[in-house]
């Protein structure tokens, strides 16, 4: 008998996402809400709906992701919200990829290096302000509840010398936001609706130029 618990993943069958997958996303969400005791992971008003909200938000971002790609850098990881539910799924694909996590609180830090440790993830852990790092270089970068469009992509280009694409949520003002950023940026990007939220998209950007 599979866990009901575990059923609520196969939203994310479409997505190329395995069963054997699912315990794992499993054990790293009851992680976070043991630690959550401990330290502010996630807010405790989310801790029930934590599974929709979290897990399964942080990994429908997957098929935007080229199976090709080295390394995906999460520029504000917090508890590993994409970067390490990513990491759980590329590593179940028998993906080399890896995942460079930029966390700048200490606790938030050790606990992404104790779960990526007990789960065996392609991950590295950066405890850094990723505005104050130069010359970085990255395949994808990913971001989710971080900071506004405008400073993302502008933390992008003058953060990294190299990346091909980002991936980012964004709410329900997502299509005026991204309106706004074209008139001083020019990038092509292709986007989907969310499958937790009615207002919210998803979107890939690539060719980034400032206008």
């Amino acid at each position: 008998m599979i866990d009901s618990n575990i059923l609520e993943y196969s939203k994310l069958e479409p997505l190329n996402v395995s069963r054997e997958t699912f315990p794992e996303l499993e054990e790293f969400r009851s992680l976070i809400l043991e630690k959550n005791k401990e330290i502010n992971l996630i807010s405790a008003g989310s801790e029930a709906v934590s599974r929709e909200r979290h897990i399964i938000d942080s990994a429908q971002i997957i098929d935007f992701i080229n199976k090709n790609d080295n390394i995906c850098t999460d520029i504000g990881s917090g508890s590993g919200l994409p970067g390490i539910v990513l990491a759980i799924i590329m590593k179940h694909k028998k993906s080399s990829m890896r995942f460079h996590l930029y966390e700048k609180s200490y606790h938030k830090s050790n606990f992404l290096e104790e779960v990526s440790k007990k789960l065996n993830l392609n991950t590295k852990i950066f405890q850094k302000n990723i505005f104050e790092e130069k010359n970085l270089s990255t395949d994808l970068i990913v971001a989710r509840a971080f900071k506004p469009l405008p400073v993302i992509l502008d933390l992008a280009k003058n953060n990294f010398n190299t990346f091909k694409n980002i991936i980012l949520f964004l709410g329900k003002n997502g299509k005026e936001i991204l309106k706004d950023a074209l008139k001083k940026w020019e990038f092509e990007y292709t986007e989907k609706k969310s499958l937790t939220s009615e207002d919210s998209i998803l979107i890939k950007i690539s060719n980034l130029k400032k206008k």
